[in-house]
């Protein structure tokens, strides 16, 4: 069935309940302050911003959307791409664009405003809403995506260019648009990017939704009774996918807007919540904030708290080693996915078996997996191939990109691009990454882009980038540099050109050397690894051995 009645049976059953909550804890106060002819806003006070809805009204919320949508001539197969941090109406617009039959189209909220005009051509979006963080980088493109599209402010303070999605949607009907949907129509477009670091546009059928659901609870047994901590963006496929196990099952989520140690173990203390999702940054400075005394831990009510789980990168044993010591009544758990295969959770560890932390784990719910040689045939266990994998969540195709989808799919199989090994027990390790994505904090970057930007500088013979392990978040970017002769290039030179990059897209690191390529002018990136960053991946495999 389409995901969108999993919503409607909720409703029916539990109507009344409350399902979603927005807290930010840092929301600024402010006063408006008169002088002369200035009306002023004044910051006053740091407070706590708590919103909440129940089913009934998330049902209504999407409603009027879809209805607003299908008055203004949206019809099934068109594409809604939404730019917002996350908030209240972030899901209910998301299944509002669901209920029309048109497709979801979930942007990255770091995405510059050339990337977001070029994402909105390649998916053929037809309609864009977006937040008051993005007014800006819309801005700069207003005049290029408004001619064969609309705009739809979410928000205080609608810009010129765009229209208000409270006042359009507050005279809309409540009642669901009854357009008919089945597992076999297309529900949404993710993005990811290859090696060249262009986006791809990612297509799924509501089958592919559908299928996460099922996954997700399956793993972690969500019931009625839980509250899921989503701190993720929902942009990103696993934090809207790990909600889908609370979704199934009616549960409640509580969306927070802050990433502080304090900031999170005061939510999970104050809502009760019993599932928290981390990426490997948040759990090493909650683990170091405690070893600090910055936090206390009996200062928190936690001890409902059941289950932590951490994706989106590799995941340091090291650190699930010391989670385990000072929270030992927690489950933990790892899951591994892309969004080719609708998120988390292809390849799953189990909350049964810590003791392989290091592995990603065996086959989810659903899921067959295959590690294959150069000619895509099954190797050996214990020898490194390239892990694909089989299912109902892998992606239909590569949006308009034919070529793409031919080198990923074949026979219902999604080869990943990522090399790892099967270890005497059928556990997964991961080796390697055969595409050059570095993961920084669970943010994919893609060193392409940074290297072209680099290569603009006039001192610059050549560059590569590549990551270099990080205690904190997992990975970060090093450029190594490669001078012209007569040329002279500092670090403090390097810094100040890259500050027309996105702060997440600046090397973290810079090192001054020579780049050395193949006979076939292919620069060696594993030689560079091995010379400035390890084999990490491999380390972690090793240290769970010993």
């Amino acid at each position: 069935m389409p995901i969108t009645e999993i919503l409607e049976r909720n409703v029916k059953l539990y109507g009344d309940d409350i399902c979603l909550v927005e807290v930010n804890p840092e929301i600024t106060e402010t006063k408006r302050v008169t002088w002369k002819e200035f009306d002023l806003i004044e910051p006053t006070a740091k407070t706590k911003f708590r919103r909440e809805i129940t089913w009934n009204v998330f049902e209504e919320k999407a409603n009027r959307f879809a209805n607003m949508l299908i008055g203004r001539g949206v019809k099934k197969g068109d594409k809604v791409a939404i730019l917002l941090m996350n908030c209240l109406e972030w899901l209910p617009i998301y299944f509002g664009i669901l209920k029309t039959g048109a497709l979801a189209v979930p942007l990255n909220f770091r995405y510059a405003s050339d990337e977001i005009e070029y994402c909105l051509n390649l998916a053929e979006v037809d309609v864009l809403v977006f937040g008051p963080e993005f007014i800006g980088r819309v801005e700069e493109i207003a005049e290029n995506i408004s001619k064969n599209r609309l705009l739809f402010f979410v928000g205080e303070g609608c810009p010129s260019f765009a229209e208000d999605y409270a006042a359009l949607t507050s005279n809309c009907s409540s009642q669901s648009p009854q357009i008919k949907l089945t597992d076999d129509d297309y529900a949404a477009i993710y993005f990811s990017s290859g090696t060249t670091g262009f986006p791809k546009a990612i297509l799924h059928k509501h089958r592919s939704l559908m299928h996460s659901c099922a996954v997700e609870q399956n793993h972690h047994g969500q019931t009625k009774d839980d509250v899921f901590l989503c701190i993720p963006p929902l942009y990103h496929t696993g934090a809207k996918m790990h909600w889908f196990g609370s979704f199934l099952v009616g549960g409640k989520a509580v969306l927070l807007k802050g990433t502080k140690p304090k900031t999170i173990l005061e939510t999970v203390s104050e809502e009760k919540c019993t599932i928290v999702w981390l990426l490997v940054p948040w759990a090493q400075d909650i683990l170091d904030a405690i070893d600090s005394g910055e936090v206390k831990l009996e200062d928190y009510e936690l001890s409902q708290w059941r289950l932590m789980h951490i994706g989106a990168q590799p995941v340091p044993p090291s650190l699930i080693n010391r989670w385990k010591k000072v929270f030992p009544n927690h489950q933990y758990d790892t899951n591994y996915g892309l969004s080719e295969s609708i998120g988390p959770g292809c390849v799953h560890l189990g909350v049964e078996n810590i003791h392989k932390v290091g592995a990603i784990g065996k086959a989810g719910y659903g899921w067959e997996v295959k590690i294959v040689d150069e000619h895509r045939q099954t190797v050996q266990r214990g020898e490194v191939g390239e892990l694909a994998v089989k299912g109902p969540g892998v992606m239909t195709c590569y949006y308009n990109d034919e070529k793409a989808t031919k080198e990923v799919l074949e026979d219902g199989w999604l080869f990943t691009g990522d090399m790892a090994m099967e270890d005497e027990d059928g556990f997964i390790f991961l080796v390697d990454r055969k595409k050059d994505v570095v993961i920084s904090g669970g943010e994919n970057i893609y060193p392409v882009q940074i290297e072209d930007f680099l290569r603009t500088n006039d001192a610059v013979k050549d560059v590569a980038v590549i990551g270099v392990p990080d205690k904190r978040l997992g990975e970060i970017t090093a450029a190594i540099i490669e001078v012209k002769d007569g040329y002279s290039l500092t670090e403090e030179d390097v810094d100040v050109f890259c500050h027309k990059l996105p702060r997440y897209k600046r090397p973290r690191k810079i090192i001054f050397a020579d780049i050395p390529r193949n006979p076939t002018g292919k620069i060696e990136k594993p030689k560079l690894r091995k010379m400035y960053g390890g084999d990490h991946l491999v380390a972690a495999q090793n240290e769970v051995k010993e």
